[in-house]
């Protein structure tokens, strides 16, 4: 092989940037099945612990970079990373879960039963503000530049970690994938502590891994 060909094959192995977005751990509310929304839940014994779990196997690919909602349930999940990894954590609002108006507090079923045609409008893709809160894609213009900006200051091939709530991430990723804002739900939840990846690729970011973990965990949360 000549220098050339090395240092094309060099290029050609380029991993580029890498996202991870990582949903906090459980809460009582996640539990109960009870909507969060922006309301600042702490997590419960078993969220921590799903947290310092999750935290072993991110700081194995070695992240240049943490930012995270500054929601307890998000900042206290970042900091278990933090903790092994030696990095400082940025926290930024604009990562938060949506705002779901008089929906946060209410459990799935009481929903349902008191907001049944918006929750069915909603299910159908239709732009709904849940409970007189945020239209998803108003999420996913608050919280995808956050992730950008962090991400632009990545070196070649780092990684970032991103810390926040399962309907903040699948807005995110919808919007970075250039996806119909119809076509978000069908990427389905994150259960607990567990993240998906995006990877830079030649015509943009791209879904590498969704819902990744150590073990397949039920999806308890605003997104069920």
């Amino acid at each position: 092989m000549t220098a050339n060909s090395r240092a094309a094959a060099g290029r050609t192995e380029s991993r580029g940037r890498r996202i991870i977005l990582w949903r906090h751990g459980q809460t009582s509310w996640n539990v109960e099945r009870r909507f969060q929304g922006t309301t600042d839940v702490p997590l419960t014994e078993e969220g921590v612990a799903q947290a310092r779990r999750a935290a072993r196997l991110l700081a194995s690919l070695k992240p240049d970079a943490i930012v995270a909602s500054d929601l307890s349930r998000a900042a206290n999940t970042a900091a278990e990373l933090a903790e092994l990894t030696a990095l400082d954590v940025a926290h930024d609002e604009g990562l938060r879960e949506t705002y779901a108006g008089v929906w946060q507090g209410l459990t799935h079923e009481e929903i349902v039963a008191r907001h049944g045609d918006e929750y069915a409008a909603w299910k159908r893709g239709e732009p709904v503000r849940r409970g007189g809160g945020e239209l998803e894609t108003e999420v996913a213009d608050r919280a995808a530049p956050v992730v950008l900006r962090h991400a632009e200051k990545l070196p070649e091939d780092g990684t970032l970690v991103v810390v926040s709530h399962g309907g903040t991430i699948r807005t995110t990723i919808g919007r970075l994938l250039g996806l119909d804002a119809r076509d978000w739900e069908s990427l389905g939840g994150l259960s607990n502590c567990c993240w998906s990846v995006l990877g830079e690729g030649a015509r943009g970011w791209r879904l590498l891994e969704h819902n990744a973990g150590t073990l397949p965990e039920p999806v308890l949360g605003d997104d069920d």
